[in-house]
């Protein structure tokens, strides 16, 4: 029989860290073993049940071989097991870098005393398996497959089974690969929380004396010993228009760092909600400033409802359209995924190019006509919308403009909006 080398030279050590970073070992020594999930799996089943009805025997297994133990992670005909590594065949042929196929096992002298052979364990007569080898060099284990009988798969067969035991590899780097994004998406969570926590605290620590500073910039231009005119009366006007965008920013970044804290839950009215949205702007609903809303009883976080609607508002503010009058409307609605609260306006809109970025942190357009602003009112949104396990959709207002939904999903808000 022809056989395939692969020319392993890892050192064990290194194989067992592999087998680790796979995933696949025990959390302790002694311990239960590691197991794929449930979709690898599910595919490492189909794959061992392949290969032994292909080369006609009754069992197959997949065996993680570790520094101790044979894991069987996926078996066929037989029920997925553990033994010493010391009592394993495929322990004794998995580092040779060759697919092994035995006919007689008790006439091979590798396993004539092996307890899978003799009756202690099993009664393999038929044995054949191949190296589980990894794209980094590292043979995790092997696929096996055996018989209590004689079997004698054909050359093509065992080819097959080779062509198999890459598609197990194949299985198990893609749940290495889910692992490594696993981690990756924590350290980069915790990153963020640090990062957000940071960002709070310096923001609240700025707000005291930046606030201090602009209350001595209020009285000294109140101050009558300084005339109208006076050059100092400038350099204050400068002062205190820079040191109230700097607040701004400030209350801004901490409204943000905010956003990814405990949600507290509770059916809130839409409409009141809206109210004080406006009423931190300086406005009121109705005519008057354009600014409408549809009411809606719905299960969400108060406060991070009211962040959210009021930024939106200030952004239809800021991008309102120079040749008509101002029109925001306010509404929620049911959906299949959850609750949709949308504010929609007749302002200057966002191009579907300029879409993705806008919603980044710190990104503004810089169009000709947009009003102040830090480029956090979207970003801010779509944290609130993720942290309700939403997300931020942004349209066209069929007769110009941006419509903005938040969607929050059913399963956080469970029977949250209703008529």
């Amino acid at each position: 029989m022809e056989t395939v080398t692969y020319g392993w030279t890892a050192a064990e050590s290194d194989r067992t860290a592999a087998i680790q970073d796979y995933g696949l070992a025990p959390a302790s020594a002694g311990g239960p073993p590691a197991l794929p999930d449930a979709e690898a799996g599910g595919a490492l089943s189909n794959l061992v049940t392949l290969a032994a009805r292909l080369c006609a025997v009754p069992f197959g297994v997949v065996n993680i071989i570790t520094e101790d133990q044979q894991v069987q992670i996926a078996a066929s005909g037989v029920d997925p097991g553990v033994c010493s590594r010391e009592d394993s065949m495929c322990a004794q042929v998995f580092l040779s870098g060759q697919t092994t196929v035995v006919p007689d096992a008790s006439q091979d002298v590798r396993f004539a005393d092996n307890p899978f052979v003799t009756g202690r364990i099993a009664k393999v007569w038929f044995y054949a398996s191949v190296p589980l080898k990894t794209a980094s060099g590292f043979v995790l284990g092997s696929l096996c497959i055996f018989s209590d009988g004689p079997a004698s798969p054909t050359a093509e067969q065992i080819g097959m089974l080779e062509v198999l035991a890459h598609q197990v590899v194949e299985v198990l780097e893609l749940q290495h690969r889910t692992l490594q994004l696993s981690e990756a998406l924590t350290e980069l969570e915790r990153s963020n929380s640090m990062l957000g926590e940071f960002a709070g605290r310096v923001s609240h620590d700025l707000r005291i004396p930046l606030t201090t500073i602009l209350g001595y910039v209020e009285l000294a231009e109140d101050d009558p010993d300084i005339p109208p005119g006076h050059p100092a009366m400038e350099y204050l006007e400068f002062i205190g228009g820079g040191g109230r965008r700097m607040l701004k920013t400030l209350e801004d970044v901490l409204e943000y760092s905010r956003v990814d804290g405990a949600l507290r839950r509770e059916r809130v009215s839409l409409l009141a909600v809206t109210e004080e949205a406006a009423h931190d702007l300086g406005l009121e609903l109705g005519s008057a400033s354009g600014i409408f809303c549809d009411d809606t009883e719905l299960l969400a976080d108060r406060s991070q409802l009211r962040t959210l609607i009021q930024n939106l508002i200030a952004n239809s503010l800021n991008y309102r359209s120079p040749e008509r009058d101002l029109r925001v409307t306010v509404g929620a609605a049911a959906s299949d995924r959850g609750v949709l609260v949308r504010v929609s306006d007749n302002g200057m809109g966002i191009p579907q190019a300029d879409r993705k970025r806008a919603v980044e942190p710190l990104v503004r357009l810089n169009r000709a006509g947009d009003g102040p602003g830090t480029g956090l009112g979207l970003a801010t949104c779509r944290r609130i919308a993720h942290a309700h396990g939403g997300e931020l959709d942004i349209q066209d207002t069929p007769a110009g403009g941006a419509t903005i939904s938040a969607l929050f999903r059913w399963e956080l808000s469970e029977q949250a909006v209703r008529p």
